[in-house]
């Protein structure tokens, strides 16, 4: 399917039955060639952690039930879910009766696994219980008051660079700024980088995440090109991507890319 069939975009009846046909499949092809990966290979561990916040169901007798989820689709899998038919799709749970909580995991966990091609994991919350927000990781240092002598704000992987000693950091910023390539609404993020190399330039850092702003390009995509460039860039021996982005309609999209296979992803954050 082409993206131009997508919901995102277009005006859109929300459905009151259960349809797994609503969810829309994005192939990862096209990204990683035009990022230099067009072997069927890529040099990372991850994967894409979807925070769903407006999940409900009919239980039996009729009386609605509330949870929130965490979906992790893996970083291998051929497509990314599109957001608007993964926000359509769980709408559509509304007014469907469900056994239990175990059941709605499972029919979500197989369709986002048929659609994505891939094996998806998703954990249902308690909304009483909520989710702890903090600003940003502990250990992580904000780069956003360096001093840069200018930025500019289409995207430019020249000012990385790094050299000297080699440190291990944890660097974050809470400028990411991207646009949806569909319709070109403003996606915010804070980026965290953590690594073990020569040391990254800050300020050149800073410069690069600032280009990004006019950047258009899905969340899963930004990550790979951030993930790419400063390894190309910077050669560091062991490196971490992870943007988590502020939610939009009931959805905060946090995908995170490493060279080592642990989770990167980090907790919720203020802003989502």
């Amino acid at each position: 399917m082409a993206l131009i069939d997508a919901p995102l975009g277009k005006p859109s009846d929300y459905p009151d039955a259960y349809d797994p046909q609503l969810l829309f499949p994005v192939a990862r092809d096209e990204n990683r060639r035009r990022i230099g990966l067009d072997d069927g290979r890529w040099p990372w561990f991850g994967d894409d952690l979807w925070q769903a916040w407006e999940i409900s169901w009919l239980r039996p007798g009729g009386v609605p039930a509330v949870t929130w989820a965490e979906i992790r689709v893996p970083s291998a899998s051929p497509s990314i879910i599109e957001s608007k038919s993964l926000k359509l799709y769980l709408n559509s749970l509304n007014q469907t009766v469900f056994s239990s909580a175990d059941q709605v995991r499972d029919v979500i966990a197989r369709d986002l696994s048929s659609a994505s091609g891939a094996s998806v994991h998703v954990d249902l919350h308690s909304v009483d219980q909520g989710a702890r927000a903090v600003g940003r990781p502990e250990g992580f240092v904000l780069i956003d008051d360096e001093e840069v002598d200018s930025v500019g704000y289409d995207y430019n992987p020249d000012s990385l660079h790094a050299g000297g000693e080699v440190v291990s950091e944890k660097l974050c910023s809470h400028l990411l700024k991207s646009n949806c390539p569909v319709t070109g609404q403003p996606d915010w993020a804070t980026v965290m980088i953590e690594y073990t190399g020569p040391a990254i330039s800050r300020a050149g850092l800073l410069r690069y995440i600032v280009s990004f702003r006019q950047k258009q390009d899905f969340h899963e995509h930004c990550v790979e090109t951030m993930f790419t460039d400063l390894m190309a860039r910077c050669k560091p021996q062991q490196l971490s991507v992870c943007a988590r982005y502020t939610r939009r309609g009931g959805l905060d999209i946090n995908p995170w890319r490493s060279t080592t296979p642990e989770d990167a992803a980090g907790p919720r954050l203020i802003r989502q």
